[in-house]
């Protein structure tokens, strides 16, 4: 009986494989041609989405003692650990595959878009979730996930800078009220990098070490960088490597949605030059099951940025969290059509706006 129960509970840990769909739908898209390369899209932002449609959001939480028992449980750790080799070994696939002889257009953005979702769902994502772990190969291999979308100063940015000025004008990754997506991408992709750098020299100045030199992360990220973009053009083509850059591109513009849709007109109140603390109503949050499953819980996000060490598995909903009214597939394709997007949040946000006043008020 209790190796019966022992069994059951490691099923249901494995449960975040279910984000394995993915890679194994790319890989499908990598070695085939036609309607098919095409799959991820649909599993990513048709199917996940009229799922997530079709079921209510679950807002149940665990226990405290179930909590205790899965947050140094390393399954969770190493559902997040093979994400790695999948993700670099996948890009590898892909290089090959866009080396293949008589693609179509159509094939050529199938692929290349599948490629993209990876980068997204799986380099970022995990990566994001990896970089705010303590120990030093969780966060190499953060980094490693980062390289695969050329975004490897979220490392930086992300952990000092979102995390601080969330939900301000100093947060390039925090989206206004009124502000659209697209508008958004470019605003976050620039100053996000911008930041990056200005954070690392502020950390080397405070250490009295050189901004100029090989202690500079930023500088290593950009060295590993373009010796990684040199090293694809030279071996598998320039051709090739064009269609890499578009699936990173794609990759990290999927980050800076998610960033869109998290934060999205949410504003911290300022005491004199401080702002204050970060709380659960500074973020969007969705409990829609699937997409928090296939995200690594991603989606609780009010919680991640309240408490930003606690692990995926263990992330709570929080009501006083304003609550999106689907998952994150789902705000996306809302977010990409600025009418429909403030049409809907916009309300949202008055309304929170006034709820806030009022207990200000009392």
């Amino acid at each position: 009986m209790e190796i019966k129960m022992w069994n059951s509970k490691k099923l249901y840990a494995l449960r975040y494989l279910n984000v394995l769909v993915l890679p194994i739908l790319a890989y499908v898209s990598f070695i085939s041609h036609g309607w098919v390369t095409y799959l991820p899209l649909v599993e990513s932002f048709v199917f996940v989405p009229l799922l997530e449609l079709a079921y209510k959001a679950n807002p149940t939480n665990l226990t405290s003692e179930k909590e205790e028992l899965r947050k140094d449980d390393p399954i969770y750790d190493w559902q997040l650990y093979i994400m790695v080799p999948i993700q670099l070994g996948l890009l590898g696939v892909f290089l090959f595959a866009m080396q293949e002889e008589g693609l179509t257009l159509a094939d050529k953005i199938g692929r290349t878009t599948a490629m993209g979702l990876l980068c997204g769902v799986i380099g970022i994502n995990v990566a994001h979730e990896l970089g705010h772990r303590s120990k030093w190969y969780e966060q190499f291999m953060a980094k490693l996930l980062l390289m695969t979308s050329l975004y490897m100063h979220f490392f930086i940015e992300h952990n000092r800078g979102h995390h601080k000025n969330v939900s301000t004008r100093e947060d390039p990754s925090s989206a206004r009220y009124g502000e659209m997506l697209y508008g958004f991408w470019i605003r976050s992709v620039v100053f996000t990098y911008l930041s990056a750098w200005k954070l690392e020299a502020e950390r080397l100045k405070k250490k009295g070490e050189s901004i100029i030199s090989f202690r500079n992360e930023m500088i290593q990220f950009q060295l590993i960088q373009i010796a990684l973009i040199v090293a694809i053009g030279l071996y598998f083509g320039w051709t090739v490597l064009g269609y890499f850059v578009l699936a990173a591109i794609m990759g990290f513009l999927l980050l800076e949605t998610v960033n869109y849709i998290e934060h999205y007109g949410l504003e911290r109140d300022k005491k004199g030059e401080r702002y204050e603390r970060v709380m659960p109503h500074h973020s969007w949050n969705s409990d829609h099951k699937l997409g928090r499953i296939i995200l690594f819980e991603l989606s609780r996000h009010s919680d991640h940025h309240y408490i930003a060490s606690r692990k995926y598995q263990i992330l709570r909903h929080i009501d006083d969290s304003p609550q999106m009214p689907t998952g994150y597939p789902g705000m996306m394709i809302l977010a990409s059509v600025p009418p429909l997007w403030f049409s809907i949040m916009n309300p949202k946000i008055k309304k929170i706006r006034e709820q806030q006043n009022l207990a200000n008020g009392a």
